[in-house]
């Protein structure tokens, strides 16, 4: 019985063994769970940098987030994350912080903010393990891993210590506009990385130093005149930042030319005079005395005959070709189907750089060719005058073409080399002698040695623009209302009338005035039918830049038909017109191009119905830029635009409310119009929209 008795305790056991293995679903699947991934170095952040040490190790300033990614195998699991901190105290004793954090599913990101008894200046090592809660990884250091380490650093950098020659701080002016100047950039911390700085016309921008604690160079271009800040901040590897040091100084007026001759000289004068720089020789293919360019303050200008003895010369060299430079004039090409140069520089056989036009296969261009770079564009036509300039800035490397003051794309690397040679104005040097001679005009050639900004740019190119005409329409006498400075009346055709609002006395509160005026106490009112305001001669030369603006609101909510508020034509139609189509409740700018008329511009508007104070309605010709604008209001972003390199003549009047038709006139306005106003030139955008104040601009 007592074998018997054994057999049966050793079976029981067997059982539970068996039943252990087999019968228990817990105890299966811990025996087959996997502890987690060992964490990886790359997915370890300290405050915001990737995990390092050693000479690499993170500089922080305040203690840190610590952030680590954990995974498992099984993606249902729960992993956290535990963090573990060690540095050695001030008597040299190991402290050690651990936290770990709650559990997310794998691939999440967790992180530990360091308590604040981290110290600082202090090497602070740590690593993270994932736990799933049974089972543990690898801490991340182990194996091929590392710890990360970090220094706490609480003290900002000193402030840095500014210096620069060309722009000392001295209450000395200084040149100036367009003259690069280094400043350099020195704290005396020796743990700075970098340099935050902001000139006064400037925006923040980051230098890096040249070594750990090293100093840095800022280049600055003055673009303009006047006192000047610099604010400079020294950041060190924490990215701790320095109170500011504000560095003062004095930016003088750019340096006159270097040479420049305005070719204004007498008729049969054989030297051009300089108002800087050389006299110039000039060939007997010049003659002196041709007139200048509209809107500018040139009085005369030298004409070049295109043949071998059309040039002008100082016989000297006025470029340094490898350094900054810039060259520029007025010209008016006499024809546009070859290679002509306005200003060039001899180098040997070839020329250090050419400034003129050139032909293509499309159309001709202006060109300025430097240094291996060619840049092109524009559009150059016979008799048209355009001001051109070419610049090599050393301090970028960039050579840059410009345009009627407007810079020709984004400008080219060109490489510089110094050359010694002869400047030339009206030719180029070849291999063979001369060539590419210029025909036309040639006025004022600038050579400079320095960077031409480019509102400096835009005053060489500038052109003003004069009033020719200023309609108040506040009275009519014998059907005509006067032009503001004794010009040419406007005449009213039948079905136009002036209307002159009576105005309340101030001390009347009762009194309601007698209409609702749009600009002062009158306007010209049009029928619709047959009404109209004319002059018979042109108010504009559409040949050259012109703006022509006037105030008008449609007497009609819903317009029936489309109605021209301003028309100037010939005889057998509409150089263009302003008019509204209340189909598509648009202003609309017609053009006539090759005796077919075109909507090139339009803006949105809703009639008026006779009630508020109108619309301005302004078109702006700018015929160097071959841009033709329509403006609302003198609304900058909305106005509509379009190319157009050339309006036929206009020999007719200026027409308010008609246009001409096939059939005689028609598209009358139904309306009221005001203020209309009549330029050569094309109006500066700063001053559309304030045209119907009657504004008097001085340019």
């Amino acid at each position: 019985m007592k074998g018997t008795s054994l057999s049966r305790s050793s079976l029981v056991v067997g059982c539970l063994a068996l039943a252990t293995v087999l019968g228990a679903p817990g105890a299966a699947v811990a025996a087959e769970n996997q502890p987690p991934a060992q964490p990886a170095i790359a997915d370890l952040v300290t405050g915001t940098k990737a995990c390092a040490a050693g000479d690499a190790r993170v500089y922080v300033g305040e203690p840190p987030r610590l952030t680590a990614k954990v995974y498992d195998e099984d993606e249902s699991a729960r992993v956290a994350a535990e963090f573990e901190a060690w540095w050695l105290d001030a008597e040299g004793v190991e402290q050690r912080r651990s936290m770990t954090t709650y559990a997310t599913t794998p691939g999440s990101g967790l992180s530990w903010q360091m308590p604040e008894d981290v110290p600082a200046q202090a090497v602070v090592s740590w690593h993270v393990r994932a736990n799933d809660g049974q089972a543990v990884s690898p801490w991340s250091d182990e194996g091929s891993g590392a710890a990360c380490e970090f220094v706490y650093d609480d003290k900002s950098p000193e402030k840095p210590v500014v210096r620069s020659e060309q722009y000392p701080d001295n209450d000395v002016w200084t040149d100036g506009v367009g003259v690069y100047g280094t400043f350099t950039a020195d704290s005396p911390s020796d743990d700075v990385v970098s340099y935050i700085y902001e000139f006064s016309d400037g925006s923040y921008k980051n230098v890096p130093a040249d070594q750990l604690g090293g100093p840095a160079s800022l280049k600055y271009l003055p673009l303009s005149a006047g006192p000047k800040t610099l604010s400079v901040r020294s950041v060190d590897r924490a990215g701790r930042g320095s109170l500011p040091n504000t560095y003062r100084f004095l930016v003088s007026e750019g340096r006159t030319p270097t040479a420049r001759w305005n070719l204004a000289d007498e008729p049969g004068a054989r030297r051009a005079t300089a108002l800087s720089g050389p006299e110039a020789r000039v060939g007997s293919g010049v003659t002196f005395g041709a007139p200048a360019p509209r809107g500018t303050d040139l009085e005369s200008t030298a004409t070049l005959d295109g043949s071998g003895h059309g040039f002008i010369t100082p016989d000297a060299q006025v470029v340094d070709s490898a350094k900054t430079f810039a060259v520029s004039a007025w010209v008016r090409p006499g024809r546009t189907d070859r290679a002509m140069t306005v200003a060039s520089q001899d180098a040997g056989e070839g020329r250090a750089f050419t400034l003129g036009l050139r032909t293509t296969t499309e159309a001709p261009v202006w060109s300025f060719d430097f240094g291996g770079a060619r840049l092109t564009g524009g559009a150059p036509e016979t008799g048209e005058w355009a001001h051109v300039l070419g610049l090599y800035d050393a301090g970028t490397g960039l050579a840059q073409l410009y345009v009627n003051g407007r810079p020709v794309g984004d400008g080219q690397q060109a490489e510089a080399a110094a050359t010694a040679g002869n400047f030339q104005i009206g030719r180029a040097r070849g291999k063979e002698g001369y060539r590419d001679r210029w025909q036309g005009e040639i006025a004022h050639v600038r050579v400079h040695d320095r960077v031409v900004v480019a509102t400096e740019v835009a005053e060489f190119a500038y052109r003003s623009f004069a009033e020719r005409g200023h309609w108040q329409l506040e009275s009519a006498s014998d059907g005509r209302s006067p032009e503001l400075h004794g010009g040419e009346a406007l005449k009213l055709g039948e079905g136009g009338s002036i209307v002159h609002i009576e105005a309340c006395p101030p001390d009347d509160p009762f009194c309601l005035p007698s209409g609702e005026p749009l600009e002062d106490q009158g306007y010209l009112e049009l029928d619709g039918t047959s009404g109209y305001a004319a002059t018979e001669l042109p108010a504009v030369d559409t040949d050259d830049s012109f703006t022509i603006s006037a105030v008008v609101r449609l007497a009609d909510t819903a317009p029936e038909r489309p109605m021209t508020v301003l028309s100037q034509g010939g005889e057998n139609g509409n150089g263009f017109r302003v008019r509204y189509d209340p189909a598509v409740q648009q202003w609309q700018l017609v053009l006539t191009r090759a005796g077919v008329e075109e909507t090139v511009a339009i803006q949105y508007a809703a009639a008026d119905g006779g009630r508020g104070q109108g619309r301005e309605v302004t078109v702006v010709y700018d015929d160097a830029a071959d841009q033709i604008t329509l403006y609302l209001d003198g609304d900058r972003d909305a106005g509509a635009r379009a190319q157009l390199p050339k309006l036929w003549t206009s020999a007719g009047g200026l027409q308010i409310g008609r246009a001409k038709a096939a059939d005689g006139w028609g598209e009358h306005l139904h309306g009221a119009v005001d203020e209309v106003r009549a330029f050569a030139g094309a109006v500066d955008e700063r001053w559309i929209g304030s045209l119907r104040w009657g504004t008097e601009f001085n340019q």
